[in-house]
């Protein structure tokens, strides 16, 4: 682990990627199969595979204070240490003794990872914990820690960790990726390249691949300049998700890459019944369904078309996103919000097919592969309950109460002209919804990508979302909770401070969040709160200003919460670059 760690360092020490994957590279080839295995998972910044379910459990809260016990420091000592270092992992390093007979093997380290998720009980963790840092070196508990907060942050994305594979073991960064994309874990990736078996890599469904992104469009003459043909769906206020479905099993991702099926159990049994083994992704949105179901019949039946909107009307229309909210991380969903709460599956990709990676393959022919996947009959056996109207599962709950559960194919449209482009436009905000998303009919399905094959146009005040990183306790009725959030954006690989704001949430969520906040409070500084930054806001703001006031170098004005993003990780908030742009196209 020392060796890792003191690589972790070097890479840390520079800004060329060249130089980063070359350190990695050279690592990975000095230790055994399995230490390369397990190191590259830790050197993606996680302590388990991307496929596992596993997970420490263990919170900022918990390992700050094991952090103060083993190095016996006052609080202010670790305040100042963190003020000047910037996160717990470095603090650590700071601040634990060196003493004989310290050092621990990944391998070693792997194992104690496995025992604190075993293990039940906060009692039962930290004791593991303290076994696991007071074994290790400083440097080693260090990276330790970053692991164990997914806050590695050394300038290595897990694309580099790839690349660096691939220099390794003499093969093509393009063969490590699909690897990797296909199993959901690193280190069995290593494992492959090492033997030089990378193409025998087999789909391994039930954990998530990326989503594809979308890039920004201002006018409906930009919407159509990059790309010949286009796709044009409405942009839906709902939650993205991939679906999981083989031989009757169905589980459902968020966009990172958390497991939402419980929130959504009426989904489950519409997807069940799908003739062959597929990822479908899509958007889940809070749906106000048409009063007879048979409505919906032409446009499933005829997703596609280009004339389209009375049948995309027909089908009912998105509610908004608050609706959807209260519905969000919950483990139990009552008969009750099923009935005044439902949802659609609005279906618009397929990934997966039939035993064929479809990613490969152009928007166009991945198109008539959903087509065809949702058209056909569904296996009545895999349902509870019996099947309406093509695309919706009724079927009745315990009250007897018929919930709908729709999986809708998403009604395409075409467009050549930007007039064209702008009646879409205006029909889909017509409908409620947020926009218009232009794809490319060409284009393939590039996972965890962002590019100008899928363009996103929405005409809203300017927004940014951002990741908490402090939060204080709020005046008059809100005196007792966290209300009041500094938010930031990233610079490069750190967050940097870019406003405040309080006003936005509901009391049942400043109440819920207060809760989180205070078990993962890293810094505590009485009436402030210096936060794991991992809860992402959707802000809303009039303007945006140069300010020495925040590190960011600019302000908000009038800053508020639109919203909380709970299908958002901390790394898909805004950049300074994008700030940037907001900024200077106010001038």
């Amino acid at each position: 682990m020392q060796r890792f760690a003191t690589t972790c360092e070097a890479i840390a020490a520079t800004t060329k990627k060249l130089q980063k994957t070359g350190l990695v590279a050279e690592y990975l080839r000095s230790r055994t199969a399995d230490e390369a295995a397990v190191s590259a998972v830790f050197l993606s910044g996680r302590p388990f595979p991307v496929w596992e379910e596993t997970t420490l459990q263990v919170g900022g809260r918990s390992l700050w204070g094991m952090v103060a016990e083993l190095a016996d420091k006052e609080q202010g000592e670790l305040t100042a240490s963190y003020r000047r270092l910037g996160d717990l992992g470095a603090v650590a390093g700071d601040l634990l003794p060196q003493r004989s007979g310290q050092g621990l093997g990944v391998l070693e380290v792997e194992a104690l990872f496995r025992q604190i998720a075993a293990a039940r009980g906060a009692a039962a963790k930290t004791e593991i914990v303290r076994e696991l840092l007071s074994q290790a070196t400083p440097l080693e508990a260090k990276y330790i820690v970053k692991i164990m907060t997914g806050d590695l942050r050394i300038g290595l994305r897990e694309s580099l960790v790839e690349e660096a594979i691939a220099k390794a073991y003499g093969s093509t960064p393009a063969e490590v990726q699909r690897a990797n994309m296909l199993l959901g874990d690193i280190g069995e990736t290593v494992r492959l390249a090492a033997r030089g078996r990378l193409s025998e890599a087999r789909m391994r469904l039930f954990h998530p691949l990326g989503f594809m992104l979308a890039s920004p469009v201002e006018s409906t003459e930009e919407g159509l300049s990059y790309f010949a043909e286009a796709a044009v769906e409405d942009k839906y206020d709902g939650i993205r998700a991939q679906a999981h479905v083989s031989e009757g099993e169905v589980r459902i991702f968020s966009r990172t890459r958390d497991e939402i099926t419980e929130s959504f159990p009426e989904l489950p049994p519409a997807l069940a019944g799908l003739p062959q083994d597929a990822i479908l992704d899509g958007e889940i949105v809070a749906w106000e369904y048409p009063a007879r179901l048979e409505a919906a019949q032409a446009v499933v039946d005829e997703p596609a078309s280009e004339d389209g909107e009375a049948n995309a009307d027909s089908l009912g229309r998105a509610r908004p996103f608050s609706v959807l909210q209260q519905r969000l991380g919950r483990r139990k969903v009552s008969d009750k919000m099923l009935r005044e709460n439902p949802v659609a599956y609005l279906v618009f990709d397929v990934l997966y097919a039939d035993g064929a990676l479809m990613i490969e393959k152009t928007l166009r022919d991945r198109s008539i592969v959903l087509d065809s996947l949702l058209a056909a009959p569904r296996d009545a056996t895999h349902h509870r309950g019996h099947r309406g109207a093509q695309g919706n599962l009724a079927f009745e709950t315990d009250e007897e109460a018929r919930i709908d559960a729709g999986i809708i194919r998403a009604p395409v449209f075409r467009a050549t002209s930007a007039e064209e482009l702008e009646q879409l436009f205006v029909a889909a905000r017509a409908r409620g919804n947020e926009g218009l998303m232009i794809k490319d009919l060409e284009s393939a399905y590039s996972p965890g990508k962002r590019g100008k094959s899928w363009l996103k146009m929405k005409r809203e005040l300017a927004t940014l979302d951002v990741v908490v990183t402090a939060v204080e306790y709020g005046h008059g009725k809100r005196i007792g909770v966290l209300s009041d959030y500094t938010f930031a954006v990233w610079d490069g690989d750190r967050l940097v401070n870019i406003g405040k704001a309080y006003s936005g949430l509901t009391d049942a969520e400043i109440a819920e969040m207060t809760k989180w906040f205070l078990e993962h409070t890293i810094e505590d500084q009485g009436f402030l709160r210096v936060v794991e930054p991992k809860v992402v806001l959707e802000v809303a703001f009039n303007n945006m200003m140069r300010s020495d006031r925040h590190e960011s170098g600019y302000a908000l004005r009038f800053p508020r919460i639109v919203r909380l993003r709970p299908d958002k990780s901390a790394e898909d908030a805004d950049t300074i670059e994008g700030a940037r742009e907001i900024y200077e196209q106010q001038e």
